[in-house]
């Protein structure tokens, strides 16, 4: 009679990947999965990690050589190991991700895996940024248990709505609330990275306190730093408001911070002003839905391509940059178009004072934002 062969053990069952061009997320994730594996019980010797922060392809080819040892070496008191390969940078199309001795390194280690790891053993790799064009990624996606958590694409669609999603359920376990205006300017100011929202809504936890769960925009504003696309963003916000002390406030801190009037111009202005325009035309002449994005957007994307021919596209080509022109759309029912009209000329001999002349630039920028509030309709003005 044959003796029973024993099952060769799924390579996915002992060889797990965690990647992804969101840091905080996959170390999270990669740090809960470590712990799931071993148990929790770490003590030093059972178990090995392997840094794998790789200062060029040399030192890449070493922590390679370093895992495989890792892999091949037996528990010094028996039973399970685990083996982590941690926050590896080298998988990246980087000088060092693209180098022979890299991917030296990276094919001695791909063929240990191969030839199947010995009982007891799991292999656990964390990445940041790995390129899927390499062919040990192709190896990792076919044998591994692969999760992959990448930051949200910020130039499609959408985007804020995730972000927001993400926002929530972070809040949700601190059990703070978020109120809409207040929910839409955290979304901006923390931006995508889940280790930063979650870095931000700490801080808001800790200024609220236990006995106010409620967060509100001047919390926010108090509490969550401005980076410099947050400082556009709400540049572009005040001026859409008419809140003209805010927006003279913001161009002065960027003007002070050695920031140059024509980006501040062609970064928050111009865009902004345009956007108005742009919405209002389409207020006029099409009349979409403006109290849901889902809504507004689909009836932009339905129009024919003469009518979408001349709106901002995504800078992928993959059709109308609809959210931005959302944005502007209810605060554009503040102005009618003719209004509008002086606002874009208004903003043209400033963009051309600024480049032409001598005139002082805090001065341009500060006469342009009280035009660009005097075109407000008088009931808006109040």
């Amino acid at each position: 009679m044959t003796p029973p062969v024993a099952a060769k053990p799924n390579p996915s069952s002992t060889f797990f990947a965690i990647i992804g061009t969101d840091e905080g997320a996959v170390r999270e994730r990669a740090l809960r999965l470590h712990n799931e594996l071993t148990g929790g019980n770490d003590d030093g010797f059972t178990h090995e990690t392997v840094n794998g922060n790789a200062d060029n392809s040399d030192s890449a080819f070493e922590i390679c050589a370093t895992t495989v040892q890792a892999l091949l070496t037996v528990p010094m008191f028996g039973g399970d190991k685990v083996v982590w390969l941690r926050n590896a940078n080298f998988l990246a199309d980087t000088v060092t991700g693209r180098s022979q001795r890299t991917e030296s390194g990276l094919e001695s280690l791909r063929a240990t895996l191969e030839r199947g790891l010995p009982p007891g053993v799991k292999f656990l790799i964390s990445a940041l940024g790995v390129d899927k064009r390499f062919s040990f990624w192709k190896f990792i996606e076919k044998n591994a248990a692969v999760e992959v958590f990448d930051l949200i694409d910020t130039t499609r669609d959408g985007w804020a709505d995730q972000v927001a999603a993400l926002v929530v359920r972070k809040a949700r376990e601190l059990g703070l609330r978020f109120d809409p205006a207040a929910l839409e300017l955290f979304v901006q100011l923390a931006g995508e990275a889940s280790q930063q929202v979650g870095n931000e809504l700490e801080k808001l936890d800790l200024y609220l306190g236990p006995d106010r769960r409620e967060v509100g925009e001047e919390d926010v504003r108090r509490v969550v730093p401005l980076s410099r696309a947050a400082v556009v963003f709400e540049t572009g916000q005040a001026i859409q408001k008419g809140d003209v002390p805010r927006a003279i406030q913001l161009i002065d801190q960027q003007l002070a911070a050695e920031e140059s009037a024509i980006s501040i111009m062609r970064a928050s202005i111009i865009p902004t002003v345009r956007n108005l325009f742009m919405a209002r035309l389409i207020l006029d002449n099409y009349k979409p839905p403006t109290g849901n994005y889902q809504a507004f957007s689909g009836a932009l994307n339905r129009l024919p391509e003469s009518d979408r021919a001349w709106l901002p596209q995504k800078k992928d080509g993959s059709g109308v940059n609809v959210f931005p022109l959302f944005l502007c759309s209810a605060m554009a029912a503040n102005y009618d178009l003719e209004g509008l009209q002086r606002v874009m000329e208004a903003t043209l001999r400033a963009d051309q004072s600024l480049v032409s002349t001598g005139l002082d630039h805090r001065l341009v920028l500060h006469r342009l934002l009280a035009e660009i509030a005097a075109a407000r309709k008088p009931s808006a003005r109040r």
